[in-house]
């Protein structure tokens, strides 16, 4: 509604400037026409000539009134397509803000929760220091959780292309997943998850946000070890297909249906499944906006009871 209203303002600013400017240069053209021309010579060559000069400044004045009603229609038209090409970097401006607001509105609610009803419980009665640094850890771990919430929020509400890609460098996938591999590994050990590396010998460059990157791929870790089964594994590899570098992570955990997969991508949503798992359903739709951010691509396979695979591919670099 704000960004109709503000269409529709702009739309009668930009028709009505341009239909004054319009309207002043077929003034001057008719002026200047009928003012340059010589009316003695014509009257020195006959009634004919000023008879004829006559005729062409009422031929050029019909040409231009109706020059003048066909922008009447086109004009309006052409702004309002100005109009909604000047607001369009404002309104996705706006959304991803308002994604933000909305976000962390309906997701830090339960955590504010959690704290305030730790510490009013703390307060109610002396308790012993045990009883107090409980309430302590779990208020901490409220925490830390709507940080990482904010983050994940903040990301989504800012990344784009246009924004990040002048911190983009020159990447090795190589000697960035190791450090993501050692740090599902370390996650996975208190589920006793196996997580398996594979990578090519040869250097898999691409160029991009390597922050942005790690938290894409860290994401897709942390998915499949949340819905990796006890004793399960999940497998890490890179390669090259083409022109691109190939990331994929493979679990054998409960894997998804077929109306679970069609929604994956989606902000806040999560499965039946996953309800009991901690997280806010924002991971699989930041990787994606980071990828589209890379001129990259996310895809998922699964079936339920056979484990999920997710594919990043991004275009490789040499410079």
């Amino acid at each position: 509604m704000i960004f109709r209203r503000a269409t529709i303002r702009l739309t009668v600013a930009y028709t009505v400037i341009q239909l004054a400017i319009f309207a002043i240069f077929a003034i001057g053209v008719y002026t200047f026409v009928t003012g340059t021309f010589d009316f003695d010579a014509a009257e020195s060559d006959g009634e004919g000539a000023v008879n004829a000069a006559e005729q062409g400044f009422a031929l050029l004045r019909t040409v231009l009134i109706i020059f003048y009603a066909c922008l009447l229609i086109v004009i309006p038209l052409s702004s309002w397509l100005m109009a909604r090409s000047a607001l369009k970097p404002i309104r996705a401006s706006f959304e991803r803000q308002q994604q933000f607001v909305d976000g962390a509105s309906h997701e830090m609610r339960t955590p504010l929760s959690i704290i305030q009803g730790e510490l009013e419980l703390a307060l109610t009665r002396s308790r012993t220091p045990a009883e107090y640094q409980a309430a302590i850890t779990v208020a901490l771990a409220a925490t830390d959780g709507i940080i990482r919430l904010t983050d994940d929020l903040l990301k989504l509400s800012r990344t784009s292309k246009e924004e990040i890609s002048d911190s983009f460098t020159l990447i090795d996938l190589n000697q960035l997943l190791p450090d993501l591999a050692d740090a599902a590994a370390a996650a996975g050990r208190r589920a006793d998850i196996h997580v398996a590396l594979h990578t090519v010998a040869e250097p898999l460059r691409v160029r991009g946000s390597a922050e942005l990157l790690s938290r894409a791929i860290g994401n897709v870790l942390d998915n499949a070890l949340k819905f990796s089964r006890p004793g399960g594994t999940v497998a890490l590899s890179a390669s090259t297909e083409g022109s691109a570098a190939v990331i994929r992570v493979m679990d054998d955990g409960v894997g998804m249906t077929p109306a679970e997969l069609a929604h994956a991508f989606d902000r806040f949503w999560r499965a039946e499944t996953s309800r009991t798992t901690p997280g806010h359903g924002l991971g699989l739709a930041l990787t994606r906006q980071i990828m589209h951010a890379h001129d990259g691509t996310i895809t998922l396979a699964s079936q339920p009871g056979q484990g999920s695979t997710i594919t990043l591919r991004l275009p490789t670099a040499t410079r």
